[in-house]
């Protein structure tokens, strides 16, 4: 018999001048970019954390902390590989991920196959079994006013088939 498990995630980061906006592993070109000890890919962060309450692992800050000058920098795909490889050895595999990304600018809909396939392929689904939307805020909050941008992610998770 199946154990199946659901998780969720969140991350926001502020933007700033002088960093490279990346999202889903993907740059994507704009005149700010992500502020954050990694790369503050705010897509990969919340993917990472539902992975990991699903699985019950804890969360992101728990395995990659802020504090640890090895991880100033990092890509946040190589933390997605390293969360999937933790996932994996307890058993559980991917079934389902959907994911939003929330940003007044710039306009993410060109990118989202790109982050889609990187994704996959870091973490073996089939890309059917993955979903990214990016909307707005309509104006609203630190979102609307350019200040940040946030993911939410929800992933299912399946043990013993």
């Amino acid at each position: 018999m199946s154990e199946i498990r659901n998780g969720i995630g969140y991350d926001a980061h502020r933007l700033i001048t002088d960093a490279k906006l990346i999202i889903g592993g993907i740059n994507v070109p704009h005149e700010y970019g992500l502020k954050g000890h990694s790369d503050g890919d705010v897509l990969i962060h919340a993917v990472i954390d539902s992975l990991l309450g699903a699985a019950a692992l804890g969360d992101i800050g728990t395995h990659f902390p802020s504090s640890d000058p090895e991880l100033r920098g990092v890509s946040s795909i190589s933390l997605l590989q390293k969360t999937r490889n933790m996932v994996v050895s307890e058993g559980w595999g991917v079934v389902f991920l959907d994911a939003t990304i929330l940003a007044e600018k710039p306009r993410l809909s060109p990118y989202l196959f790109l982050m889609k396939s990187r994704i996959s392929k870091v973490l073996e689904v089939d890309c059917s079994n993955i979903n990214l939307k990016a909307t707005t805020t309509d104006g609203l909050g630190f979102i609307g006013e350019q200040e940040g941008i946030a993911s939410m992610s929800i992933c299912t998770l399946e043990r013993g088939s």
